[in-house]
């Protein structure tokens, strides 16, 4: 493939936008990455790497301009969709909503307004800019809380406070991590956490998938999920209507809409966080493996303004808009603690469950962080949804990092 086929700015190059790249390629695309992290695996697998911050819409709109680009797609990070959306306005390129529409979604803030106009089940919030503002304010709230910056993803900045001495520690932290000069404190929804990723077309669900997130050290980053839903399908459907409403409110174009949500007791489920583009860490490979269904060229399809192709609405018509998936799980290689890694370690009776396997770690590597660190994420099919409970819940058993 060479520059003479249409080009491709992709904003990000990690592990979690190969996939995504691999998409574009196939579908006859010259792709370009861009982003600070020039370590970024994904760089590799493009045809080009100009790298520069794809938080800065400015310099993506003065990148995208010079190398004439023909689309451009988001990465799996927020603020390389609302750039995306940032250039896609400025330079007419279809499959993107304007960048209004993109910041009132990603925006937590101005998300829960939508939310609450929309009557979508979302925790009660409150904004805040100073202490002063917290002190007076959070009364409207009921303790436990969660502080979270505006503009975030990945559990960045974000803490439970049972107290107001705990919410000022948490806002102080927030407030250190965001872009924004203001921060939510939002009421603590105790229940099960899933994702939901549906695929819109003509403002309506023409497809939806849910999983079970799984969490490991760090109660905030997801680092694992199966599937299929625990959720009911009542639940699901619910679900389904909320990302209508969504999208007739803000007549989004043809894509993704991805949720995160909290499922009561009642089986209410409240939203989260939303977003226009796929989470990271894989994500979309699992949604690929539990349902063969190919999502990572959908969402390139998609994003570039080819909607409308039957390679889309053929496949989607089969799913109508839910299918049974089979029992996946995704799962993200941490450790418990520091140390120099050695190797993985895979149990024998796990080994012959793996179905897809993507290690980047170097032997002698230090996990610095075990809250974040990851040493690679790897996909297990299992035969029913109680095998793959009880792997899921004792997965540190069968999969380690083992250290020197």
């Amino acid at each position: 493939m060479n520059s003479l086929n249409p080009k491709l700015l992709l904003l990000g190059g990690s592990h979690a936008e190969i996939p995504l790249i691999l998409a574009a390629k196939e579908l006859g695309y010259y792709v370009i990455t861009t982003g600070n992290d020039q370590k970024g695996l994904g760089h590799s697998y493009a045809n080009k790497n100009i790298f520069a911050d794809f938080s800065d819409k400015k310099a993506m709109l003065e990148l995208a301009t010079t190398e004439k680009i023909d689309a451009i797609c988001s990465g799996c990070n927020d603020f390389a969709l609302l750039s995306t959306a940032y250039v896609a306005e400025k330079l007419s390129l279809p499959g993107h909503d304007s960048y209004e529409i993109a910041k009132q979604i990603h925006h937590k803030d101005k998300y829960r307004k939508l939310a609450e106009s929309l009557e979508i089940p979302t925790p009660k919030s409150i904004r805040i800019s100073t202490i002063e503002e917290l002190e007076k304010n959070i009364s409207s709230l009921q303790f436990p809380i969660i502080i979270k910056p505006v503009d975030l993803t990945g559990g960045k900045g974000i803490q439970r406070a049972n107290s107001i001495e705990e919410a000022k520690s948490a806002f102080t932290i927030a407030m250190e991590k965001t872009r924004e000069n203001y921060c939510i404190a939002e009421e603590f929804i105790e229940g099960t956490r899933h994702g939901f990723s549906c695929y819109i077309h003509q403002e309506e669900v023409v497809f939806y998938f849910a999983d079970n997130e799984q969490y490991f050290l760090n109660q905030y980053l997801v680092s694992g999920a199966n599937t299929p839903s625990t959720s009911s399908q009542n639940t699901l459907e619910m679900l389904k209507e909320y990302s209508e409403r969504i999208a007739k409110k803000l007549h989004l174009v043809d894509g993704i809409l991805h949720i995160q949500y909290i499922e009561k007791d009642n089986g209410i489920p409240f939203i989260i966080e939303v977003c226009r583009r796929p989470p990271g860490d894989l994500y979309i490979k699992l949604v690929k493996h539990a349902t063969q269904l190919d999502y990572p060229k959908m969402l390139i399809l998609a994003e570039t303004g080819r909607a409308n192709e039957s390679l889309i609405l053929d496949n989607f018509s089969f799913f109508s808009p839910y299918r049974k998936p089979r029992c996946v799980l995704r799962h993200c290689i941490m450790a418990k603690e520091k140390g120099k890694i050695k190797g993985i370690y895979f149990a024998k009776e796990i080994q012959n469950k793996i179905i897809d396997l993507f290690l980047w770690y170097k032997e002698k590597e230090f996990i610095e962080d075990p809250l974040h660190d990851k040493a690679g994420i790897v996909f297990l099919s299992f035969d029913s949804e109680n095998e793959m409970e009880y792997y899921t819940e004792n997965i540190s058993d069968y999969i380690k990092i083992i250290f020197e």
